[in-house]
């Protein structure tokens, strides 16, 4: 008998090698991270994909199971994020908390933001209400964790519960600490948003496609959070597979951008294209007339542009809008020596203040924004013109390629 309760202790019941916990391990984590993206994130969050019943169910058991976290809390917790990204009231912003304490303490601000229970109400709005919801997921979320526990050791025994620790941390670390941290302090923007969000990488495998988090902030509703050629998105590739089973419906993703030639003033169809795709014209202006232009002066001046820090050049795209006192003061002092550098940021701001102004307005919004290409035509500014012409012949179709 004793060697028996040895050999369970050892190995478990399923008498593997350290072979088989590390491969239950990577299926059981990336289980969960699919769960949190596709269940949590994409579907009951933004409202972007509807699974069948059963791969709905079976994602939020999945979810309970792994991370004892309850649906409404995270869907809450997520969408003020969205709403009030990088002020005060996020709950997990590197901009108010640091990054040390989002990294490392993720999971205890995520539990801070919990207790909020109005905001919980407020954001969580549409979430599962039926009787498993009422009864077990919610008020018995640590049961979920417990059996995970249970599972293991049964399986592996001993070994069981260090691979249960590791499940744990799983979320707190991937979610919390770098999508949620390193996802708003460090990696590559494809679209100016109003926020901090990046892009860790453009291959979004390790955690679901979440590393693919300023391309989600520039478009949340989307179901597809790869939005250039070479970027990949794991959980779009499963929504893809599922939908072609019957087991997935994808209601809405990022809407493409397509250029018209020759068109004299800007109509409607520029204005609905600039409002929805409002983060890659802000980002299109940059590439197209910022840097350029900053080039170009910088040629012109005999100067040194590596003497600009890139932080400094980069935000040039947004105004400096997170630059501290003394950064925003040496950007400013750098481009009161460039006239032309200075004009075309002059002209970046108007754009991003007529959008923001009218953005309710249609008729208000094509006015303003004929004004300012008939005055960035006459700027005399090369780039200025081009995009001009360009944003002109801006319209909405189908699908982000």
């Amino acid at each position: 008998m004793s060697d028996i309760l040895l050999a369970f202790a050892a190995r478990g019941l399923s008498q593997g090698s350290w072979g088989s916990w590390l491969a239950w391990l990577l299926v059981t984590t990336q289980l969960t991270i699919l769960a949190v993206t596709l269940y949590l994130h994409r579907s009951q969050t933004h409202r972007s994909v509807d699974f069948h019943p059963l791969v709905a169910h079976a994602l939020r058991f999945w979810s309970w199971l792994g991370t004892g976290m309850v649906t409404r809390e995270w869907v809450a917790i997520h969408r003020k994020h969205h709403a009030r990204v990088e002020t005060a009231d996020d709950p997990h912003s590197p901009q108010v908390h640091g990054i040390g304490t989002v990294f490392w303490r993720g999971a205890e601000l995520y539990r801070a933001a919990s207790a909020h229970r109005e905001d919980i109400e407020r954001y969580g709005r549409g979430t599962p209400d039926d009787w498993i919801e009422r009864h077990l997921y919610t008020p018995r979320a640590s049961w979920g964790p417990a059996l995970m526990l249970l599972l293991d050791v049964a399986l592996f025994g001993v070994a069981g519960v260090a691979i249960w620790a590791v499940q744990m941390a799983w979320i707190p670390l991937w979610a919390a600490g770098v999508v949620n941290g390193l996802g708003h302090w460090w990696g590559y923007r494809n679209f100016e948003t109003a926020d901090t969000s990046t892009n860790l990488s453009p291959w979004g495998l390790w955690i679901g496609g979440e590393e693919l988090h300023n391309n989600h902030h520039a478009y949340p509703g989307s179901a597809r959070f790869a939005l250039r050629r070479f970027e990949v998105d794991l959980g779009w590739i499963v929504i893809r597979g599922l939908a072609a089973l019957g087991l997935a419906r994808v209601l809405r993703v990022a809407p493409a951008l397509d250029i018209r030639a020759n068109v004299g003033l800007p109509d409607a169809d520029t204005a609905r294209a600039l409002l929805a795709q409002r983060f890659r014209v802000m980002s299109e202006y940059f590439h197209g007339v910022i840097a350029p232009t900053l080039r170009e002066e910088a040629a012109s001046a005999g100067a040194n542009l590596k003497a600009l820090p890139r932080r400094l050049r980069r935000a040039l795209g947004n105004g400096g809008r997170w630059l501290d006192a003394a950064s925003r003061e040496r950007l400013g002092a750098f481009t009161e020596g460039c006239p032309r550098l200075q004009r075309v940021c002059e002209f970046r701001a108007r754009l991003a203040a007529l959008i923001e102004r009218n953005g309710r307005n249609g008729d208000a919004l094509l006015e303003a924004l004929r004004d300012w290409c008939h005055e960035a035509e006459a700027s005399g500014i090369r780039a200025l013109q081009e995009f001009s012409a360009r944003l002109k012949g801006y319209r909405l179709v189908g699908e982000a390629a």
